[in-house]
C-alpha cells in the first residue's frame, strides 16, 4: 500500500486545482472555493499535529490507525476546532453555517465527543448519515487521518480488499494511475485518503465480475472521470483517470463532477460513499 504524501505540497496542489477548476466550471465554483478555504485550514492543521507528534512514537501497528484520536492537549485541540467552525461560519453556505453555529454552542467535552464519535466510525457508512451531518467532523479529522495513515502498518493483502487495509474505511474514489501501456486501478479511502490496489473488472460493493453488468459512463465535460456502475447492486464509484489527465487531483476533481452525481441519481444508481461536500 502506498501512503499519500499529504504534506504541504499535497495540500498546495489541491488548492491550486480547486482554484483552477472553479475558473473552468462555474456550476461548481462555489463548492470549489469553499473547499479551497477548507484545504488551507487542513494544511495548517496537518503541520500543527505533525509538530505535536514529533516527540512521540508515531508508528502504529496494523488496525490501530483510529485509536486513539491524536488530540494531544485538549484545550489546544478545542481551540483549533473552534477556529475551524469560525471558518465555516464565514465561508460556508447557509446549511453548513447553521450546522457550525449549532456545534459552536456545544461545550468542550461535547464537541470533543462529537469528533471522537466520527473518528471511530467515519468512512464506514457515510452514505446513510448524509454529507451535511458528518461534514464538520469529517473535514476537521481528515488531515489527522492522512497523517497517521503514513505511520500505520497495513496487513498483507491476500485478495482484493473492499475496505481500506489501514482503517477499514470504504472507497471514496477509484484512481487509474499510468502503468506500462495502460492504467492500474486503485481505490482511495474515504477516511484516511490512502490508496490500495484493486481489480479492474470487479464491483467494489458486491463483487460482481460479469463485465456486461459493470457499465462505465463518461461525460463529455469530464472525459477523465469515469462513473463505474454495477447493475447488480445499483451502486457506483467515480474513478479519476490520470492516464487521460495527469494534472487531475482525485479528491478535488471529484468535487467538481456535480453533473455525474445528478446523472447517477436519475438512472437509479447510488454512490457508495459521498465526498466531503456531497457532490
Amino acid at each position: 500500500m502506498k501512503a499519500a504524501q499529504a504534506g504541504a505540497a499535497e495540500y498546495d496542489a489541491r488548492i491550486r486545482r480547486a482554484d483552477y477548476l472553479a475558473s473552468q466550471h462555474p456550476f461548481a465554483a462555489e463548492v470549489l472555493r469553499l473547499y479551497s478555504h477548507i484545504a488551507q485550514f487542513q494544511k495548517s492543521l496537518y503541520a500543527e499535529i505533525k509538530r505535536d507528534l514529533a516527540s512521540q512514537s508515531t508508528s502504529r501497528p496494523t488496525g490501530a490507525l483510529r485509536t486513539p484520536m491524536p488530540s494531544g492537549d485538549a484545550d489546544l485541540f478545542f481551540s483549533r476546532f473552534t477556529s475551524f467552525l469560525s471558518l465555516i461560519r464565514t465561508f460556508g453556505p447557509p446549511p453548513l453555517v447553521a450546522a457550525a453555529c449549532a456545534v459552536s454552542e456545544l461545550n468542550k467535552l461535547s464537541a470533543l465527543s462529537l469528533l471522537d464519535a466520527y473518528w471511530e466510525v467515519g468512512g464506514t457508512n457515510d452514505q446513510c448519515v448524509g454529507p451535511f451531518a458528518q461534514f464538520i467532523p469529517r473535514a476537521f479529522a481528515q488531515p489527522m487521518a492522512e497523517l497517521l495513515a503514513a505511520f500505520t502498518t497495513a496487513a498483507p493483502a491476500l485478495s482484493t480488499q473492499h475496505n481500506c487495509p489501514l482503517c477499514g474505511g470504504r472507497p471514496l474514489l477509484g484512481v487509474l494511475r499510468p502503468e506500462g501501456d495502460g492504467g492500474k486501478r486503485r481505490m482511495l479511502c474515504s477516511f484516511c485518503s490512502q490508496e490500495w490496489d484493486f481489480r479492474r473488472i470487479y464491483c467494489f460493493a458486491c463483487g460482481e465480475e460479469d463485465e456486461k453488468k459493470l457499465p462505465v459512463y463518461v461525460a463529455e465535460i469530464f472525459p477523465h472521470i469515469r462513473l463505474e456502475a454495477c447493475d447488480t447492486c445499483k451502486v457506483y464509484v467515480r474513478t479519476i483517470d490520470l492516464t487521460k489527465d495527469g494534472n487531475a487531483v482525485p479528491l478535488v476533481d471529484d468535487l467538481a463532477a456535480i453533473p455525474l452525481s445528478l446523472w447517477g441519481l436519475e438512472n437509479g444508481y447510488n454512490r457508495l460513499q459521498p465526498n466531503l461536500l456531497g457532490t
